[in-house]
């Protein structure tokens, strides 16, 4: 499993091939735009996947505090 994902890595020839791609496609002015935003999709993944994980911690630790004895009835 390992050797065949290391055998699909880039290389050093390959990355020097994709660099020049991106130059090409995306000139050398919209790459730190473009990086600046990718970066704050990045941070805002991280936030919405934080404050996720944390409503679920939170509803996990008001269930377990909740008395026994306040269930309803029918």
């Amino acid at each position: 499993m390992v050797t065949s994902f290391l055998i699909s890595m880039p290389g050093g020839s390959e990355w020097i091939l994709i660099i020049l791609a991106v130059l090409v496609l995306f000139g050398g002015r919209k790459i730190p735009e473009f990086m600046r935003g990718l970066g704050r999709g990045i941070r805002e993944f991280n936030d919405a996947k934080n404050n996720v994980k944390k409503e679920l911690e939170d509803g996990m630790a008001e269930k377990d505090t909740k008395p026994a004895g306040t269930t309803t009835q029918q």
